[in-house]
């Protein structure tokens, strides 16, 4: 619903042009917005016009007019003088009341839709009825894409983001809570993941730059039809979550290129905790400190070459195979060996699992 600060906001607006006063009631005889103080008995005669039939009506030098929203009353507004001129001025703030109303409300009511439709509240004959009545296409292909800050972001994150993605380009935007948005973006037949990713890395690129803020950005399939924009958000969900665990080094995750990590998150946490302590009967030693974990992963990356592993840290080869040596008395794991790799692989990532799920409860 329109906010009383927007209607006060417009009718000083056309007082500083017009020089006419205004007061709106509402349809419970409360004052929403004013430019100036009616007298006692303006009130009472307001209280009496909402059940007249009249749509227009001057009293005692003022203009008493009534404000719709489609056949909904909703304000009554009160124009001081009863000239003609304060009649057309009048006449003119009601239209422009009017105009607001239904602008407000086909936002609120695009917002409304779509967070309904991503969480599944809607009858699948109640999206294409709702969708025609706010003239949205239901067969245009589009994408969920999930916009988390790592603080609360304000009205300026919205806006910021506007700035690139609107209806105008069939472009939806809502705010989940004070950190999460949401855009259904629409895209092309042929765009693929590659196409999705590169919107995600502008996403973040724009936020961090225009808004100050640091995201991250996970997205789902492509929906071709509005019934399935919520398995996209589905997606995204999960892209983001999983992201969040399994890949913190990431801003832009997408669902299609989740790897293990999304197989790890849907397991049972029994079965995780199960799986560390068969492969490794002291699961503490798998909570190395940085430089450990920073050795290993950059092993992995170069696909477990020793050599070049040594390279790129700036460390003797022999210092290398040292320190995985450590590891392997330690595990019992040779991670130079291809199925120990992946088992260790596979334990490091089902305890940064087990210790998420620790701190969350």
């Amino acid at each position: 619903m329109i906010t009383g600060s927007i209607i006060q906001s417009s009718i000083e607006s056309l007082k500083s042009i017009t020089k006419v006063d205004f007061c709106v009631y509402d349809t419970q005889m409360i004052s929403v917005a004013s430019t100036f103080t009616p007298e006692d008995n303006i009130k009472e005669f307001a209280a009496g016009f909402i059940d007249s039939p009249a749509d227009a009506q001057v009293v005692s030098g003022y203009h008493l007019m009534k404000v719709y929203d489609d056949n909904d009353l909703m304000y009554v507004l009160v124009a001081k003088g009863s000239s003609d001129d304060a009649y057309m001025v009048a006449k003119i703030c009601v239209s422009q009341l009017q105009s607001l109303i239904a602008a407000y409300k086909e936002r609120f009511d695009h917002n409304n839709f779509f967070q309904n439709l991503i969480l599944d509240n809607l009858l699948l004959v109640d999206i294409y009825n709702r969708a025609r009545k706010l003239h949205i296409d239901a067969k245009v292909p589009r994408v969920v894409f999930l916009i988390e800050s790592d603080i609360e972001h304000d009205n300026s994150s919205m806006e910021v983001l506007k700035g690139m993605f609107n209806r105008q380009y069939g472009d939806y935007l809502t705010a989940v809570d004070e950190k999460n948005i949401i855009l259904i973006k629409k895209v092309e037949a042929n765009d693929n993941y590659d196409s999705f990713e590169k919107i995600a890395r502008s996403i973040a690129d724009l936020m961090n730059t225009e808004a100050m803020l640091n995201v991250r950005v996970s997205f789902g399939t492509k929906a071709d039809d509005l019934k399935d924009l919520s398995k996209s958000y589905k997606e995204a969900k999960l892209a983001l979550d999983v992201g969040r665990i399994f890949y913190a080094d990431k801003i832009v995750t997408g669902y299609q290129k989740l790897g293990i990590g999304r197989l790890i998150y849907q397991l049972p946490e029994n079965l995780c905790r199960l799986f560390i302590e068969e492969v490794i009967p002291d699961g503490e030693d798998l909570y190395m400190d940085d430089e450990n974990l920073k050795i290993i992963n950059k092993f992995f990356e170069n696909t477990m070459n020793v050599t070049q592993t040594a390279e790129q840290l700036y460390i003797h080869r022999n210092t290398l195979v040292y320190r995985l040596e450590k590891l392997e008395k330690a595990t019992g794991l040779n991670i130079r060996n291809f199925d120990d790799a992946l088992t260790f692989k596979i334990a490091m990532m089902v305890s940064n699992y087990i210790d998420y799920l620790d701190k969350k409860d």
